[in-house]
C-alpha cells in the first residue's frame, strides 16, 4: 500500500454495544457513591462490611477518599496493613523474580500467602466488634480480610499499569519503587503480581457486586455484576476487537502514522498491539457511556463460548494467540533475536508453550529483508564468540557472515518456530502472527543500540545459545519458512490457501481471496483474523445470530468458538474490488 495521501478509517476505539442496562451504569465518584449507599440502605441490616478489592497499580487512596467522604465508616481497614511488607515479600519471591532484568519465572503463588494470618485474624475481630454502621475494607487483597456484604472490584488493564509504571506515579505491590528500572517493575508484575491477583479475581468473580473501571484517574465508572455480566456476554456471541495501542521503539517506523491515524508529530510507532488479550482493554458501550475492562476478563469468565472446548482444555485460560503490528518502514532492523524450545520455557521460566510466530508482510519497501536462519556450515562457537565480543563493544556484529537474509516483498509469509534466529530488516510492515508468551525473546545483537531510557537493551546471549537450532540453515529454511503457500480451496469469487505455519507451531494460518461473499466457520474453535488486502470488509451471520461488524484494513479482530458460521464480503468502497483475510486459529 502506498502511504501518502492515504485516508484512514482503522478504528482505535472500537467498542462492544450493550443494550438494556443504561440505568445500572454509575459515573464519578458521588454518583458511585449514592449507589452503594443505595445498596447498602435496601440490605436493611444494621452493620454493612463495603469491600473494595483493588487489582494491583490501582490508586487506593482516590477511590477510598472519595468512598469515605459518602460512606462515613465506622470502621477503616487497609488492607496493606494485614500484609507483609516490601521487603519481605521481596524475600519471599527471590526464586520468581531472578536476579535477571527481563526475565522470571512464572509464579505459582496466591495472594493469601502474603498476609500475615495472626493480623487477619485481629482485622475480623476489629470488624465483628463493629455491631451497627459502615464498615469498608479496601486495598489490594481486601477481600482475604471480609469479602463483604457488598463487594466492590476495582480493575484496571495491564497496558495502563504499565503506563503509570512509565510515568513513576505508581510502584510495584507495597514497595516504594517509583524510580527503579521499568523493566524489573515490569517484570515484578507480569511474573508474580499480576498472576496472584488474577488468580484472586476468578475466585472473587461469583461474588462481586459491581465492577469499578479506574483506568482513567478520577474519572470513575461502575457497573452492576449483571450488566458487566451482559456485556461480557455479549462480546462472546460475535466478532469483536479489542482496543488497540500503539508504542514508539528505537527501531520505529511511520506507516502506522498514516493507515492507523496515529500522532503524525510523534518521532516513530514501533507496535501495535492489535490483539493481545492479556494487556489489551475492552470497551463495553451502555448508552453514551463506555466502560473499559480488561480484555482478559472475556477469556477468564467465559472461556468456553470464547475458545471453544479444546482450545480451553488444552490452554485453560489464557488466549494462545497473539497478534501485532510491527512498523519498521523508515525505521531501523529489529533485534536479532531467538525464542526459547517448549522444554526450555518449561524448565527455566514455567511457561507452558514457547513463543513460535511467523511474519506476514502487510507491507514492504523494494529494498526490504528479513533475516531468517543461520547460514550453511556455519561455525557456532564463532557465532557466539562474536556475538559476545559484540556485546562488549569489541566488534561491530557481521550478521551476513553467520545469519541469512532474504528479500521481503508485500504478502510474503515467513514462518519463525522457536529456536531460529531471526528479525525483520527495516523498510518493512509486519503483522507478526504467534503464541502469547510474547516476553520471552532472547535478544542477541541490537545493532549498537540504546534503548529509549538511554540505556543499552538487554541481551540475552547465554540463553540464546542454548536453544538455537543449528541446523535451520539457508537450504532448509528456503524449504521449510518462507511462503510455504498451498491453495487449499475455491468457489465463486473466492480462493483458499495455507500459508502455515510450521509442523512444530501449533497455529494455522489461511488466506482468503475474495471479490463475492466467502463462507467460514469457527469449526467449535476461537478464529483471529486480519483484514490484510482491501479498504473494508463486513462480517455477518447466516443465522442472524449476532449483528453486522464491519473490519477495516489492517485491523485484528476476533470471532469467538461460539459463533459457529460466518461470511465475510467487501463493503463500501471495496464492493467488487478482491480482498485479503488472514484467518488464524488453533489446529
Amino acid at each position: 500500500m502506498e502511504v501518502k495521501m492515504y485516508k484512514s478509517n482503522y478504528d482505535k476505539r472500537p467498542v462492544v454495544q450493550v443494550k438494556g442496562y443504561e440505568d445500572e451504569i454509575f459515573t464519578g465518584y458521588e454518583e458511585i457513591s449514592q449507589e452503594i449507599l443505595r445498596k447498602i440502605s435496601t440490605d436493611g441490616k444494621s452493620k454493612t462490611v463495603v469491600t473494595i478489592e483493588c487489582y494491583p497499580g490501582v490508586n487506593k487512596e482516590e477511590v477510598l477518599t472519595a468512598f469515605i467522604k459518602k460512606l462515613n465508616p465506622e470502621l477503616l481497614i487497609d488492607a496493606d496493613d494485614y500484609s507483609f511488607d516490601g521487603n519481605t515479600i521481596t524475600n519471599m519471591i527471590q526464586r520468581e523474580l531472578t536476579d535477571d532484568r527481563v526475565f522470571g519465572v512464572l509464579s505459582c503463588r496466591t495472594m493469601d500467602e502474603f498476609f500475615d494470618e495472626k493480623l487477619v485474624d485481629k482485622a475480623r475481630q476489629k470488624i465483628e466488634g463493629i455491631k451497627t454502621g459502615v464498615v469498608l475494607v479496601y486495598g489490594t487483597g481486601a477481600s482475604i480480610i471480609d469479602t463483604g456484604d457488598i463487594l466492590v472490584y476495582a480493575d484496571l488493564a495491564r497496558w495502563e499499569i504499565q503506563l503509570r509504571y512509565r510515568r513513576k506515579e505508581i510502584a510495584n505491590w507495597k514497595m516504594e519503587n517509583y524510580d527503579e528500572d521499568l523493566l524489573k517493575k515490569y517484570k515484578r508484575g507480569f511474573f508474580v503480581e499480576w498472576r496472584m491477583a488474577d488468580r484472586l479475581k476468578k475466585k472473587l468473580y461469583k461474588n462481586v457486586d459491581y465492577i469499578l473501571d479506574t483506568n482513567k484517574s478520577h474519572s470513575p465508572k461502575m457497573i452492576t455484576k449483571k450488566a458487566f455480566t451482559a456485556g461480557l456476554e455479549e462480546t462472546v456471541n460475535g466478532p469483536f476487537r479489542v482496543v488497540p495501542y500503539f508504542d514508539k521503539g528505537v527501531w520505529g517506523g511511520q506507516w502506522m502514522k498514516e493507515v492507523c491515524d496515529l500522532d503524525m508529530s510523534s518521532e516513530n510507532f514501533a507496535w501495535c498491539f492489535d490483539c493481545v488479550p492479556e494487556e489489551n482493554s475492552l470497551y463495553l458501550k451502555y448508552g453514551d457511556t463506555i466502560v473499559e475492562t480488561p480484555s482478559i476478563n472475556v477469556v477468564f469468565f467465559y472461556p468456553h463460548q470464547l475458545l471453544g472446548e479444546k482450545v480451553h482444555s488444552r490452554f485453560g485460560t489464557e488466549f494462545p494467540i497473539r497478534v501485532d503490528m510491527l512498523d519498521t518502514m523508515g525505521g531501523q532492523n529489529l533485534s536479532l533475536q531467538v525464542h526459547p524450545l517448549t522444554e526450555y520455557i518449561q524448565e527455566k521460566f514455567g511457561m507452558h508453550y514457547t513463543q513460535d510466530e511467523s511474519y506476514y508482510m502487510l507491507d514492504a519497501k523494494e529494498n526490504a529483508n528479513v533475516y531468517l536462519g543461520v547460514q550453511k556450515n556455519v561455525d557456532k562457537e564463532a557465532l557466539i564468540n562474536d556475538l559476545k565480543e559484540a556485546e562488549k563493544g569489541n566488534i561491530t556484529f557481521p550478521d551476513e557472515k553467520y545469519v541469512n537474509k532474504f528479500g521481503a516483498k508485500k504478502h510474503d509469509h515467513f514462518l519463525i518456530p522457536a529456536g531460529t534466529i531471526h528479525c525483520s530488516g527495516n523498510d518493512c510492515m509486519v503483522l507478526e502472527i504467534s503464541a502469547t508468551p510474547y516476553i520471552f525473546t532472547f535478544k542477541l545483537w541490537d545493532w549498537e543500540r540504546l534503548g529509549l531510557d538511554g540505556k543499552p537493551r538487554p541481551v540475552h546471549i547465554n540463553h540464546g545459545k542454548q536453544v538455537i537450532q543449528w541446523d535451520r540453515d539457508t537450504d532448509w529454511v528456503k524449504n521449510n519458512l518462507i511462503n510455504r503457500v498451498e491453495p487449499v480451496a475455491e468457489g465463486n469469487g473466492w480462493r483458499q490457501e495455507r500459508t502455515g505455519l510450521h509442523e512444530r507451531e501449533f497455529i494455522e494460518t489461511r488466506r482468503y481471496w475474495f471479490s463475492e461473499k466467502v463462507s467460514l466457520n469457527t469449526e467449535g474453535g476461537v478464529n483471529v483474523l486480519n483484514l490484510v488486502e482491501g479498504r473494508e470488509a463486513i462480517v455477518e451471520s447466516p443465522e442472524n445470530r449476532f449483528q453486522p461488524f464491519v473490519v477495516h484494513y489492517a485491523e485484528t479482530f476476533i470471532v469467538p468458538a461460539s459463533v459457529g458460521a460466518y461470511t465475510i464480503k467487501p463493503y463500501g468502497e471495496s464492493e467488487g474490488k478482491e480482498l485479503g483475510i488472514m484467518k488464524i486459529y488453533v489446529r
